[in-house]
């Protein structure tokens, strides 16, 4: 074992995955349990992508170098919350909008559009994501 390559730097690359995926799946299930949209199920398929990525590149320690590993640490926190996030905000805008357009159906169109930005906030999350992965 070197320095740049020490035996717990795969540690690191496999939080990364675990955090890509809990925290996004985290963030669709309260989603889609507290407003009943589909839309928040993306979000986790954006932390299923990553976490996938992450683990197909994770390797031996001495294969592993430590930068590697704080990168996909990285990768995995930015989707991961991203997606937490988007999921809160799909839940509390999709729960008051649908209560909102019962009384005023005019409303259904401002929810509409606020969701769709909400979903982005994971989608930017995932963007860098791949960017850092590639690093």
């Amino acid at each position: 074992m070197t320095d740049a390559n020490p035996i717990y730097s795969p540690f690191f690359g496999v939080m990364g995955a675990a955090s890509a995926i809990i925290f996004s799946a985290l963030g669709a299930a309260y989603g889609t349990a507290k407003s009943g949209t589909v839309m928040a199920g993306i979000i986790a398929i954006y932390g299923l992508v990553i976490a996938v990525l992450i683990a197909g590149a994770v390797d031996e320690p001495s294969k592993y170098p430590l930068y590697k590993g704080f990168i996909h640490l990285g990768a995995g926190l930015a989707v991961g919350f991203s997606g937490l996030a988007a999921g809160f905000a799909i839940g509390i805008v999709g729960d008051a909008g649908v209560r909102g357009t019962a009384q005023q159906p005019r409303l259904f169109v401002g929810m509409i559009l606020i969701l769709i930005f909400a979903e982005v906030l994971g989608l930017y999350g995932l963007i860098v994501a791949i960017y850092l992965y590639t690093k």
